[in-house]
């Protein structure tokens, strides 16, 4: 309300008011108590606590009034014009006795004015109104002061502790406000609207007294901005809620503050000493957040979902403004945001969040990566003799923790009081974690780090690692079990029998069941003629040798059926 309509103008001088009949306006004035018929009689009936501003000769009134003679005949009432009266006091445009009766009043002020008729309209009264020689008696309510050298008034009632920036000309706001007269009545107001008022200040687009009244707040301060009606809506009020001439009261509390021209404030809270890499364009980052408006209103949060915001930076998938807000950060690093509308959601707002809001983020990076990222690799300690190195198919046994990039505990073997025991190359670890476990030796100690898509990716493991998590392994190789060449699940560590199914039928019926062979192989194994490959299920290995053995699959192995591995390359047993 108060936005001044399209083609608003500076309301002109007040007309010169003549308090006659004939022109519908009737001088005011009260009282109906005893007493001299020839002097003025004031009798205040009501006197607001508050009065900080009383009537003076000069200034513009706003009134409602009863007028009556002696006997109690009314003559004439401004509430049955449903209008106050409007009038400047002490210039001779009211009677001498209402000019006389009115210095003094409080707004919200009632008197009873007992007027003689030399103070009225004398001998010659009004024709067919006012008999000649009438005393006038008026019940008069005040409404309304002020004087054409008035000023816009401000009265700070509540100021924040912190107040960074104030408003400016050409800034963009939003506010709450209640907006009155001087006597108190509600004409507006946004709280009930459940709606900011959201405008910019000092272009034109408000009233001249809001413009001014406006200047010079702080986010979350709280102000009453009174305006005299020549910087507000002047002699034709607004052609609804507000009369002409009417002073404006507004109850501000301003919300949000910021200009077109801003872009986006970050400050550091925290920043890690060891910060080896910064975050850049086409990243991938995990990270906590709160959001807030500027006033403090909590709209989002990524806490209460117990879930971190996951998402590439610089590449349009956050508003613009976090697009570089999380520029360059650290992991671990703890930073405030805030983001003007216009890098925003903008003037439409989005859910909860109002059109043209400011945003304050207040985040806490946990990790983020480059999809072209590899596996990264610390040795921190080798023991002397490093000359034995991990390759693919050796069995390997190693403690490790398990992190995230902020040193979330994940995993540990050493917490389980047991080892990690895998086959290297076969698939029963993350790639990232086969990468990193390869070229170490028994006794190193070593840090591996690995991105999410050499990891457990976007999907994670339900409950132990979040999607899209960077992994942070300490480990130390324990011990180290040499592998079979690769192809092999059992190899001859001398030379192959020539009579090799002779030996292994020991019936010697021309037909070898799974129970001859197994038994052949364990003993083979047993006395180191022969070795299976480490880390596997021995019997799953031998049966799988008998049954590639067995070619037509009838449970039984035959001379005709039975070759080395040299003879046909496609199997990987004999």
């Amino acid at each position: 309300m108060a936005i001044r309509a399209r083609g608003w103008r500076p309301p002109p001088p007040p007309l010169l008011l003549l308090l006659l009949w004939v022109t519908g306006q009737a001088a005011p004035v009260a009282g109906l108590g005893l007493g001299s018929d020839t002097e003025l009689q004031i009798e205040r009936r009501f006197v607001p606590d508050e009065c900080p501003r009383t009537v003076r000769s000069g200034d513009f009134v706003r009134y409602h009034y009863v007028g009556m003679f002696p006997d109690g005949q009314k003559f004439d009432s401004s509430y049955d014009r449903d209008s106050t009266f409007n009038v400047f006091v002490g210039k001779g445009q009211l009677i001498a006795g209402m000019d006389q009766a009115l210095v003094g009043m409080c707004v919200n002020e009632r008197r009873f004015v007992k007027i003689p008729s030399k103070l009225a309209y004398g001998s010659e009264g009004v024709s067919g109104v006012i008999p000649p020689d009438s005393v006038l008696h008026f019940d008069v309510l005040l409404m309304d002061i002020w004087n054409s050298e008035d000023q816009v008034q401000i009265h700070t009632y509540f100021k924040p502790a912190s107040c960074p920036r104030t408003i400016q000309v050409s800034d963009f706001v939003r506010y709450h406000y209640n907006g009155t007269f001087l006597d108190g009545t509600l004409f507006d107001s946004s709280h009930n609207r459940m709606k900011t008022y959201d405008t910019y200040v000092g272009i034109g687009w408000l009233i001249p007294g809001m413009d001014k009244g406006l200047l010079g707040m702080c986010v979350g301060e709280k102000r009453i901005i009174t305006i005299p009606p020549f910087l507000a809506y002047g002699e034709d009020g607004d052609g609804k809620d507000i009369p002409g001439q009417a002073s404006l009261v507004f109850d501000v509390a301003l919300l949000d503050l910021h200009n077109p021209k801003d872009g986006i404030s970050i400050e550091n809270k925290v920043v890690p000493e060891n910060c080896e890499r910064q975050s850049q364009t086409g990243d991938f980052l995990r990270y906590h957040y709160n959001g807030t408006l500027l006033d403090g209103t909590f709209f989002d949060s990524s806490y209460s979902r117990n879930r971190t915001f996951d998402t590439y930076i610089g590449q349009g998938y956050v508003i613009a403004g976090m697009d570089e807000g999380l520029l360059g950060v650290c992991i671990g690093e703890k930073r405030r945001i805030v983001v003007p509308p216009h890098l925003g959601y903008g003037e439409e707002g989005r859910g909860n969040i109002p059109g043209s809001a400011v945003l304050v983020f207040d985040i806490h990076v946990i990790d983020f990566h480059n999809p072209s990222d590899s596996i990264s690799i610390t040795s921190h300690y080798k023991p002397p003799d490093c000359s034995v190195l991990s390759k693919k198919g050796d069995y390997l046994k190693y403690h490790y923790n398990a992190s995230l990039l902020d040193g979330t505990l994940l995993d540990s073997t050493w917490n389980l009081g047991k080892t990690y025991n895998i086959v290297l190359g076969s698939g029963q670890v993350v790639l990232g974690m086969d990468m990193g476990l390869r070229e170490m030796c028994v006794g190193e100690k070593r840090t591996v780090i690995i991105p999410p898509h050499l990891g457990y990716g976007e999907a994670g493991v339900d409950g132990e690692v979040p999607g899209s998590a960077v992994l942070v392994f300490d480990i130390e190789l324990l011990e180290l079990v040499a592998g079979l060449p690769e192809g092999y699940m059992f190899i001859w560590n001398g030379e192959v029998s020539a009579n090799l199914f002779e030996d292994i039928d020991k019936d010697g019926n021309g037909e070898v069941l799974l129970e001859e062979f197994s038994e052949y192989i364990h003993a083979q194994v047993a006395s180191g003629k022969g070795k299976l490959a480490p880390g596997f299920d021995a019997e799953m290995i031998v049966k799988n040798m008998f049954t590639n053995q067995d070619r037509n699959g009838d449970g039984k192995v035959t001379a005709e059926e039975f070759k080395l591995k040299d003879q046909e390359a496609k199997h990987d047993e004999l």
